[in-house]
């Protein structure tokens, strides 16, 4: 068995490339196999009356960052990947030859006004898609929109903190992958085991992770890295057991 660990950033790199820098080498240092950004407008998304705007304006990840966000994580040997909003950020993450794409939940049903353009355009690069299906979402129409891409569905609740017994495992199992939104490690932990007894070879985890002293609008619900390596490290254990 093999676990694909994806360290989400979110928003908990608060806008600043330096901080940016140093929570891709703490998740790299943790044993993560990639790092996922979130690539969006403000002005798309929120309304700019709201109380929480100028953090989250500060948070947009724009295409000059993003340049110089991939070309370090190249440089030691982490993935980079985003969850793009929009159809222009497509054609951006081309330019950068990223591997694979991330479809938030909002995307998968369409939320946004550019939700269809946006996931028609990454259809087109043929190259592998992350799924989150946490607001629901018509699966048989994804599947169809990616026909000609390879698919990884993530079990999901978009719930933030997620209360940890609200996960149904019966239905978490059927997935791919397990997109986590709970407070602490025990729920990926838990999805590892039961995939390893399905005897399933590869899984992917989806885990929010900030550095110790982020104070983003994602920081109080992620884990910081030390969690992150204590996660991973549990994850390579159960990938070596013998049932």
């Amino acid at each position: 068995m093999k676990a694909s660990i994806i360290a989400e950033i979110g928003s908990n790199w608060e806008g600043k490339i330096s901080s940016a820098k140093k929570i891709i080498k703490e998740c790299k240092d943790a044993g993560a196999d990639g790092v996922k950004f979130q690539m969006w407008r403000a002005e798309d998304l929120y309304s700019k009356k709201i109380p929480e705007w100028d953090n989250i304006k500060k948070s947009e990840l724009n295409f000059e960052k993003a340049k110089i966000i991939k070309k370090y994580s190249d440089s030691i040997g982490i993935e980079f990947f985003c969850s793009v909003f929009y159809p222009e950020a497509v054609d951006f993450m081309e330019s950068l030859k990223i591997k694979k794409y991330k479809i938030a939940s909002r995307t998968s049903i369409k939320k946004d006004f550019n939700s269809n353009d946006t996931l028609k355009k990454i259809a087109l690069t043929k190259k592998s898609v992350i799924i989150s299906m946490g607001m629901g979402g018509n699966k048989k129409t994804i599947k169809n929109i990616f026909k000609n891409n390879n698919k990884l569905f993530c079990y999901c609740i978009a719930e933030y903190p997620l209360d940890f017994n609200k996960i149904n495992w019966k239905d978490a199992i059927k997935y791919d992958g397990f997109s986590d939104h709970t407070l602490g490690i025990t729920a990926p932990i838990i999805f590892t085991i039961l995939k390893k007894q399905k005897n399933i070879k590869k899984i992917l985890i989806e885990k929010h992770v900030k550095l110790k002293n982020s104070k983003g609008p994602d920081a109080s619900t992620s884990i910081d890295t030390e969690q992150l390596k204590k996660m991973i490290s549990d994850i390579r254990i159960i990938e070596k057991m013998k049932l």
